[in-house]
């Protein structure tokens, strides 16, 4: 079963159940492409010059052909650059979130919500079946890194307090949250390192860090990026 795009939403077609998977992927991806491309105000043509910009030319006949069904297969290369040019996500496009209330994950599947879908699919959702481990540091490791630069750029602010603090309350009271935000930064830092080290420990390479925590690599480590956070 596939996903038919009427008005304002998506509405299930009860007489295409013999659509194969691919077509059901194919239906969907188009009818996002076509309600995004309407909600710009653009046409085809506008669509296709945009993709032509990003550098990866597909041509409105193309594109018309995939939105009235017409065509028989969907590159992925053309989904990130369709997506591209229409200001959104990849992703956004092959499970429309908040469009499309279920979609089929895999072939011989019942559609299943969207959002359960995209999850899998980005790997956000605990799967038993396919462990990825790399990806768990990966992911964990974002929110560690988020959580450090929150509490060093807070830790910075108590200390500034600590400097200029007009009285002895308010110096007080900066030195207590000072301290909280040291502590936190701290543990943040342990727990990046903690998943850096994992995932060095199977030959991947960590992401780089923002030069505000460079200290957590070792000296002879190059793992700062040209730009902060």
């Amino acid at each position: 079963m596939t996903q038919r795009r009427f008005g304002h939403g998506y509405e299930e077609d009860a007489e295409s159940d013999d659509l194969e998977w691919e077509d059901h992927v194919m239906a969907t991806v188009a009818s996002e492409v076509r309600r995004r491309r309407k909600e710009l105000g653009w046409s085809a043509q506008d669509l296709a010059d945009r993709c032509e910009e990003i550098g990866y030319p597909i041509p409105r006949n193309v594109i018309a052909n995939m939105e009235s069904g017409r065509r028989a297969v969907l590159p992925l290369v053309e989904v990130m650059v369709l997506a591209k040019a229409l200001r959104m996500f990849p992703i956004s496009l092959i499970y429309p979130v908040g469009y499309a209330a279920r979609v089929r994950r895999l072939p011989y599947e019942d559609p299943r919500p969207t959002w359960d879908a995209l999850q899998w699919f980005t790997g956000s959702s605990a799967a038993d079946d396919a462990p990825d481990y790399m990806l768990d540091h990966f992911l964990a490791h974002d929110l560690e890194l988020r959580s450090a630069l929150a509490a060093v750029e807070s830790e910075d602010y108590e200390r500034w307090k600590v400097k200029t603090a007009a009285n002895r309350v308010q110096r007080e009271a900066a030195e207590r949250a000072l301290a909280r935000y040291t502590d936190q930064a701290a543990n943040a830092k342990h727990e990046l390192r903690r998943h850096r080290d994992a995932i060095r420990e199977v030959g991947g390479t960590p992401p780089h860090l923002p030069s505000q925590l460079a200290d957590i690599d070792p000296p002879d480590t190059d793992t700062t990026e040209e730009n902060d956070f």
